[in-house]
């Protein structure tokens, strides 16, 4: 996958609502203005490439406790220059889980976020294009976290609106997550 190739995926998505209607015309103008899209180095913002890891049953998703943003999140991370979001999101999920049974659902983009990081370490606040695919794995094999997680947890979606303190962004997953597997 290359910068165009995200691009055509983009222009494919159906957006469910107006926060991804919005968000979908920003990552479109954004990849298209920015070649360097991939990049960390690209300070006022750059894609990251996230897991929604849901078990065989659907009824749970996988979660960790991120160190830095001391937040409940699904699992994923910076692209650093692979134009492959799909294979970010994968590695990223394998290194702060531990899992080697992920299994990609489809390779349609699952949900599009763009979000704030605050400044931190003399690097500027700046924002995550944020490309999420649906993973699935079993929910009963050990999970081995690493500096980046405070705690890892698969997490009933019924429950998680109460450890995510309401986070829309991951609420419209779990919405989603009802949708595929109907």
């Amino acid at each position: 996958m290359h910068r165009k190739d995200l691009l055509d995926k983009i222009n494919n998505y159906s957006p469910e609502d107006n926060d991804e209607q919005l968000f979908r015309a920003n990552f479109l103008e954004f990849i298209s203005n920015n070649k360097n899209c991939f990049e960390r180095s690209l300070l006022k913002g750059h894609i990251t490439g996230s897991a929604w890891i849901v078990n065989q049953t659907y009824d749970k998703a996988l979660l960790t406790h991120h160190r830095k943003l001391d937040k409940w999140l699904q699992l994923g991370g910076h692209a650093d220059g692979e134009t492959d979001i799909i294979k970010v999101a994968k590695k990223e999920a394998k290194e702060e889980s531990g899992l080697s049974n992920l299994r990609l659902l489809s390779e349609d983009i699952f949900d599009i976020d763009i979000h704030t990081i605050p400044e931190r370490k003399g690097i500027p606040e700046h924002l995550h294009y944020d490309v999420r695919f649906l993973f699935q794995a079993v929910d009963h094999v050990p999970l081995l976290i690493n500096h980046e997680s405070k705690a890892l947890k698969w997490v009933p979606l019924k429950e998680l609106n109460q450890l995510i303190e309401g986070n829309r962004s991951i609420m419209r997953m779990v919405e989603k997550t009802a949708i595929y597997q109907q």
